[in-house]
């Protein structure tokens, strides 16, 4: 507004007080809010301030189109301010590419240099946040700069204030809204039964778990972003915000529902071995984005949404926590028909103590799955107790395929090859902390104990071969009492004869075994030598002087 050139006084000087306030006011206005909000805000508090002043005082003259002018300047100021709250929420409210949530560096540009120019926006909040959006990618995005978030509290309060709740209300909505859904729909998230996921192959299921992760903590990310705006931005305002972030937000709580749904039909669908994996996965993300979550629909809108959420996790957490149970009684009823006919490690030895060293893989994951579960024992002792049990089921069935071994002395390399991979595997690996020594111990002497039947039974016949009682007077040599003993010299021939056949038959029939650990092969061998050296040996040496001619030692090629 301007002075009159006819009137001494300008309408809004109806107070020598009041001009230079007044006239501040004015000119700060008349400026704009976008040159310097605070100082904006505070002329439009002054303004009312004057209002009340002489609306309360008779005797000024002018009065009356003092109040006028003042009151079209405040409307002016209102719509200014709207229009203010509306520039900066569509200059900072741009869609954002889900890579940039999850720790890609920033792309994104708010506004070009010329848009904020020919709207005359000073660098006061008209910067590009890339910046601040490149040190705030992690944990909760800020969706919108920090320092911008301030100047929209500032206007969102004043709009309230001044009864403009509805605009408000709807320039927020719209402006985030028109953010949020482009960035949720570049996900293409698609919807999947459980027949769905039933169908797909491992490589397929497992394909679309890495993306349901991705999906998930974008868009979990994305909404923290929006609720972390929204409750900064009308904060200690009277508005209904809650119901604003859910309008805002109705596509992201679709997509977030679609996610779910997926995760509930994976929980749900036929089980298996492998699977296990998978659901751990899914549990682990579902356990980082709880906290989220929570403040994500804290909310009694959306508290439908925080219930599936953490009711899903539940889910994964009951189902990996049965499919371990599962897996131990797959592995004790497992029937599979492989014949290991050289007595070497089975597959199925294999493929447990594999599935064993995965589950280290998830230890933090499993440690929080188990605290699901209150059972009074802290998480680490209910994995050794998952674990122990789990390697008894696969021994207990080794001991039933041992049992197609019609020779004793190949079921007894069969038991030592697997149970040996067994402890050998658990001593290289975490498991040697959650089973403990205890445990390799005794594995290792039921090893032992095997190998001790593995000799018993294979060469025990061929030693006692070579076992002959003789009785003979001190001093006397065997050769010269051979027949006061009743011992022939045939007789001994025989019994040579007897213990080279049945080495022969040993060794030609045991070459097909296999002892594929390499100190367990040469342990073996080195206990057959301590047998068959020393009954060898008294053998020669008893009756050297028959056996003068056969003197070859064939015990050298032993397995």
């Amino acid at each position: 507004m301007r002075t009159s050139t006819r009137r001494s006084r300008s309408p809004m000087t109806s107070s020598p007080r009041s001009s230079s306030s007044a006239r501040c006011a004015e000119a700060t206005i008349l400026r704009g809010p976008h040159v310097d909000l605070e100082g904006y805000l505070k002329a439009v508090g002054h303004l009312k301030d004057a209002v009340g002043f002489f609306s309360s005082r008779e005797n000024f003259t002018s009065k009356e189109r003092f109040l006028n002018d003042v009151n079209v300047l405040l409307s002016k100021s209102s719509l200014m301010v709207e229009e203010e709250f509306k520039w900066l929420m569509t200059t900072y409210s741009k869609p954002i590419e889900g890579d940039l949530i999850l720790g890609s560096p920033p792309k994104l540009r708010w506004a070009s240099d010329g848009d904020a120019e020919a709207d005359g926006r000073n660098s006061a909040h008209s910067e590009h946040p890339s910046k601040d959006l490149e040190t705030a990618i992690c944990g909760t995005p800020a969706l919108i700069p920090s320092r911008i978030l301030p100047l929209l509290h500032s206007i969102a309060q004043k709009l309230v204030q001044d009864g403009n709740q509805q605009s408000c209300y709807k320039i927020y909505r719209d402006a985030r809204r028109s953010a949020l859904e482009p960035s949720l729909r570049k996900l293409g998230v698609e919807k999947l039964s459980k027949d769905d996921v039933e169908r797909m192959q491992s490589d397929a299921l497992e394909a679309k778990i890495g993306k349901w992760t991705k999906y998930l903590q974008i868009t979990v990310k994305l909404l923290a972003g929006e609720r972390k705006i929204c409750d900064e931005v009308f904060e200690g305002i009277s508005f209904n915000k809650d119901q604003c972030f859910t309008e805002l937000a109705r596509t992201g709580v679709a997509v977030a529902k679609t996610l779910l749904s997926f995760g509930d039909a994976v929980a749900k669908s036929k089980r298996s071995s492998e699977k296990l994996f998978v659901l751990l996965d899914m549990y682990e993300v579902m356990h980082e984005v709880r906290s989220e979550v929570e403040v994500i629909f804290q909310d009694s809108f959306c508290s439908e949404m925080r219930e599936a959420a953490l009711g899903l996790m539940k889910l994964l957490a009951q189902t990996a926590h049965e499919m371990f149970v599962d897996f131990e009684e797959l592995v004790e009823k497992d029937t599979s028909k492989t014949n290991v006919h050289d007595g070497t490690v089975h597959p199925l030895t294999i493929r447990v103590i594999n599935h064993v060293k995965f589950l280290f893989d998830y230890q933090s994951t499993l440690k929080l799955l188990f605290q699901e579960f209150e059972t009074g024992s802290d998480t680490e002792s209910q994995l050794a107790v998952v674990l122990t049990k789990i390697m008894q089921a696969l021994q207990n069935n080794l001991d039933g395929k041992s049992n197609q071994y019609k020779d004793p002395a190949l079921m007894s390399i069969f038991l030592a090859n697997n149970i040996h991979y067994m402890v050998s595997s658990v001593r290289r690996s975490e498991a040697k902390h959650i089973l403990g020594d205890d445990w390799i111990q005794i594995h290792r002497r039921i090893v032992q104990q095997h190998a001790k039947q593995y000799k018993m039974v294979a060469w025990g016949k061929a030693v006692q071969t070579l076992s002959i009682q003789v009785a003979s007077s001190s001093g006397t040599s065997a050769s010269s009492d051979l027949s006061s003993s009743g011992v022939s010299r045939a007789m001994i021939k025989e019994r040579l004869k007897s213990f080279n056949m049945q080495f022969e038959e040993l060794r030609a029939k045991q070459s097909l075994w296999t002892i594929p650990d390499q100190e367990l092969r040469e342990t073996l061998r080195l206990s057959i030598a301590e047998v068959l050296l020393p009954a060898y040996m008294s053998f020669v040496k008893r009756f050297g002087v028959v056996l003068r001619k056969q003197r070859k030692k064939p015990w050298h090629n032993c397995v």
